[in-house]
């Protein structure tokens, strides 16, 4: 999958680089029994500050990636507003994980990402099959 990501500025190449960060931070595999898919931010999430520190690092990631794709500033402070709300109510013991499962900041900015490059880069969307 790693292998498969451009490595590009261009805005497809953006594009799959964040939908693939969103996938391993929010959905790399399904919970047995509960059917609910979960991904490295909610695991790492477990192991107390560190694992925090971690998941917001790879949050911003995506961050990063948007404001190289020059989307208007507001649009970067409100992904970053999730990234900061997600990692700082995680931060907190038992309620943090379990709220980690809920809220997915990744999966939000991804939205956001995709709105925006759907109306100003028509070319990157992708047809799902």
């Amino acid at each position: 999958m790693v292998g498969d990501l451009p490595l590009g500025n261009d805005p497809q190449s953006i594009r799959r680089r964040i939908e693939a960060m969103e996938q391993v931070l929010e959905r790399s595999f399904v919970i047995p029994g509960l059917g609910r898919p979960v991904g490295l931010d909610a695991i790492i999430g477990l192991v107390p500050v560190v694992g925090d520190i971690i998941a917001m690092g790879m949050g911003a990631y995506i961050v990063w990636e948007a404001r190289n794709l020059k989307m208007p500033k507001w649009k970067l402070l409100r992904m970053a507003g999730n990234v900061v709300f997600d990692s700082a109510v995680g931060a907190v013991p038992v309620v943090g994980d379990v709220f980690d499962f809920m809220f997915r900041s990744n999966s939000r900015n991804l939205r956001i990402v995709r709105k925006h490059l759907d109306k100003h880069h028509p070319h990157t969307k992708v047809i799902d099959q």
